[in-house]
């Protein structure tokens, strides 16, 4: 058998409380615990959650952004975690992150080449014509245009800035991108445009995606299965398909019931 492309073994995240009086002992919470899973290449998972089930913590692990307190994530064969520094940096080519807010992700006083080029800098070693090149290339890639280069974020939409920031995901031609919540700050009628876009992506580069949202209608949108994260546990995994109709945990049938209907009763 092939090994899948993201492979996450027991993942285990505690953070200590504060003290509330000087001798006592110091609480802990978990944000995730014992969290496992794969992703196999080309395909999308989803991990969907209500606000402080864990989401949020499993993309930093995942993207190495932090240091799990137990556990191992693998991609490509490799443990993260374990790799020293100067081969990290290099690996980060092959995987990269969408955030959440394209107002907040985007630095205001940067051009959009600046901005895009960013991993491609952090990489070293690229000569600046070439990066400018693949710059142009990635923005056609996202539907901008190689003139947009030397504007400025505060010149796009929402929906707009998002596409920059997916370029500036792909210019490294990564193998895993790691989305946390890429459309909940844009407008409805701009959410379904980002979507299809990441779709199109994935036909054509055969990207992976781990797509972190509480919104269950993009999950069903975009991905191949569907983990459902509560108090830092997966506690049911499948197809969106299945899970939508025929949920066995009672959090999944929570979540579910709490969507609301498009076509209310009169």
């Amino acid at each position: 058998m092939t090994e899948p492309l993201v492979r996450v073994e027991n993942l285990v995240r505690e953070y200590t409380l504060p003290r509330e009086k000087l001798l006592q002992q110091p609480g802990k919470v978990h944000a995730l615990n014992g969290v496992s899973f794969t992703i196999e290449a080309g395909r999308s998972l989803g991990v969907v959650g209500e606000s402080g089930s864990g989401k949020s913590t499993l993309a930093r692990l995942v993207m190495a952004l932090d240091r799990p307190t137990s556990g191992k994530v693998f991609l490509l064969g490799r443990e993260l975690h374990a790799l020293p520094r100067e081969e990290l940096r290099l690996a980060r080519r092959d995987f990269q992150m969408v955030f959440q807010d394209p107002y907040g992700s985007l630095d205001p006083r940067q051009t959009v080449e600046r901005i895009v080029t960013e991993p491609l800098q952090a990489q070293g070693g690229i000569a600046r014509a070439e990066m400018h090149r693949r710059a142009a290339e990635v923005l056609d890639q996202v539907g901008l245009r190689a003139a947009d280069l030397g504007k400025y974020p505060h010149e796009f939409s929402g929906g707009q800035r998002q596409r920059i920031a997916i370029a500036r995901a792909l210019i490294t031609k990564p193998r895993l991108i790691v989305a946390d919540e890429p459309v909940s700050a844009l407008d409805v009628s701009v959410q379904a445009q980002v979507l299809n876009l990441m779709q199109d992506l994935q036909a054509e580069f055969g990207i992976t995606y781990m797509l972190i949202s509480h919104d269950l209608a993009v999950v069903h949108h975009l991905c191949d299965d569907v983990a459902v994260l509560w108090q830092g546990r997966i506690v049911e995994q499948g197809p969106p398909q299945k899970l939508f109709t025929s949920a066995e945990h009672e959090y999944t049938r929570t979540l579910l019931a709490a969507v609301p209907d498009p076509e209310p009763a009169p």
